[in-house]
């Protein structure tokens, strides 16, 4: 019951590590994993994805406390509870995030996370695949683990988002993750010869064929620290309580909710809030869970005319068919996310960098698979990206079965409301533009009456969800920044033999969904945990609009 390094954790982060860090054999590698097997076509088929993210069998089930500023609401917190973690059970788009957020990271302390540097990594991951679409292969990686590639945009709707947003005088790119993030174009999505990607898939299961490479299924309960050192892993396994040891270190990658749930019981954490649980303080790091961040995202939905969207496949034999083609062929529409078409704009000049995101979906449905009564109709998922607001995780009890108490803080700041007003109205710029003309019905929400600062406002409250993309709880800084966890090695201050590697350690939430960079973590910090040179940095610079101050619009008009 002992490994050279013990990683708490197979999802994003921690099955990358599990893959790189035992991949000479000089190591044993151990992988703790509280969940099941990720078998199945809910899991496996890309276009079943909001099912086990609903489902208590993949999920951890988590809420948020009553949010103050969403009158009241609780809102859903799902992580995977499941081998591969919630790359088993997100939505699959594969957004590396902007350069300018990394040397932001950099800026702020974690020395080492440039773009310059983290660009090495993105491209050793990669197995990136354009389908044709465009694209230039000497900003991505094309032998990594980790498959990338296009939905076919098959219905024209994808393409008359994109258009859209040529005649609204947006930029285009055919390449998101490369050079140009801003702009309209294709959406990419970590699917495989149509299965879910996932790091289970790309990483965990190569790793787990090595002799040198296990993973054990059990809950862990804290970690113990002996003398300043973590030397092992106290965990639950069939209703006995053991002690997993580590011969080098442990590496926590359990998530942005229960990676500083568990340093918390471990004694690592602020140090009142320790106290109130009657847990010993071994390391009063008063950031633990703090920082928490997210992206909010409205659905901004359009009736449609013609009967070209996913509705009509929105019953038991359209299902049905669409799963025994999966099955037997795997293509067909069980293959894809079916976001397949996305936009990255700034909101306004003075920023320099895209501060929205929108997915789009050629149907008006919740991600809770609930479809809009009205039928047929198509929508936008938008949100700001860099909201000011932070929340924080903390113990709800010293009890390690019971869940973190998690408080996100949405829209605390007038500026969150601001840019979420900025979403509506420019959704309803885009889908005005005649690329729809052919398409267009009555606006299904807001809806056409929700005009003026206040009616906006009121459905923000009412309808904001979460895009699921938590992160920054035991952030990442100098190793004297007072809110810093881990330092720029991921080496939790205070501790020895202890380190955290998820999206948890991200200083500053990035642009898009957060698989990508937690995968990109896991990647980095493994060679920082075998003390190896870092991958040589890239002099590659991004493209940034050129007059940037002074529009939002495209630098040459269509």
């Amino acid at each position: 019951m002992n490994a050279d390094f013990v990683i708490i954790g197979s999802g994003s982060a921690g099955s990358a590590m599990a893959y790189r860090l035992s991949e000479d054999g000089a190591h044993s590698v151990l992988v703790l994993e509280y969940g099941g097997t990720d078998a199945g076509p809910f899991i496996q088929m890309p276009a079943a994805l909001s099912y086990p993210m609903n489902m208590a069998r993949y999920d951890w089930g988590y809420r948020t406390r009553p949010e103050p500023h969403l009158n009241g609401r609780t809102l859903a917190a799902p992580r995977g509870k499941v081998v591969g973690g919630s790359s088993s059970i997100n939505g699959m788009v594969y957004v590396r995030g902007h350069a300018c957020d990394f040397d932001h990271w950099e800026h702020s302390g974690a020395d080492g996370w440039g773009y310059r540097h983290v660009l090495p990594y993105y491209q050793r991951m990669e197995r990136w695949s354009d389908g044709g679409h465009g694209g230039d292969p000497s900003w991505r990686g094309t032998d990594g683990p980790l498959h990338v590639t296009r939905g076919a945009r098959a219905n024209p709707l994808f393409d008359a988002f994109v258009q859209a947003g040529r005649q609204a005088g947006y930029e285009m790119t055919d390449d998101y993750n490369g050079e140009k993030q801003e702009g309209f174009g294709p959406m990419e999505q970590t699917v495989f010869r149509g299965r879910r990607w996932s790091a289970a898939n790309a990483y965990l299961r190569p790793a787990l064929k090595r002799a040198n490479c296990d993973m054990l299924r059990c809950f862990v309960r804290r970690i113990i620290i002996e003398g300043g050192r973590a030397t092992g892993v106290e965990v639950e396994r069939g209703g006995k309580i053991q002690i997993i040891r580590a011969n080098r270190e442990i590496v926590l990658a359990a998530s942005a909710f229960n990676s500083p749930k568990i340093l918390m019981l471990s004694g690592i954490g602020p140090a009142a809030h320790l106290a109130e649980h009657g847990i010993d303080v071994v390391s009063d790091r008063p950031g633990v869970g703090g920082n928490l961040q997210d992206h909010l995202e409205l659905y901004i939905q359009q009736a449609c005319t013609q009967p070209i969207t996913l509705f009509k496949h929105w019953n038991l034999w359209s299902k049905g068919m669409i799963g025994a083609q999966w099955l037997l062929r795997k293509n067909g529409l069980g293959a894809s996310n079916q976001f397949e078409s996305a936009a990255f704009l700034r909101s306004k000049p003075g920023v320099e960098y895209p501060d929205i995101q929108y997915h789009f979906l050629p149907m008006a449905v919740r991600y809770d698979g609930q479809a809009a009564a009205e039928g047929h109709g198509f929508q936008a998922h938008v949100g700001p990206m860099r909201s000011a607001s932070r929340g924080r995780v903390r113990l709800a009890s010293r009890d390690p079965m019971a869940a973190p108490d998690i408080a996100f803080n949405y829209m605390a700041h007038d500026s969150d409301w601001e840019d979420f007003r900025r979403c509506i109205r420019l959704t309803r710029e885009i889908f005005g533009q005649a690329a729809f003309d052919d398409y267009r019905g009555k606006e299904i929400q807001p809806g056409a009456h929700v005009q003026s600062d206040d009616a906006l406002d009121a459905f923000i409250a009412e309808h904001a969800e979460s895009a699921y993309h938590p992160c920054g709880t035991c952030k990442m800084g100098a190793a004297d920044d007072p809110a810093a966890v881990v330092d720029p090695e991921c080496r939790v201050i205070g501790v020895d033999g202890l380190r955290v590697a998820d999206s948890s350690i991200f200083p500053r939430i990035t642009n898009g969904n957060l698989n990508a960079p937690s995968i990109m973590v896991g990647e980095k910090a493994s060679d920082l945990i075998l003390g190896r040179d870092p991958l040589p940095a890239s002099n590659r610079q991004p493209w940034i609009h050129p007059g940037w101050r002074e529009t939002v619009k495209a630098a040459v008009p269509a």
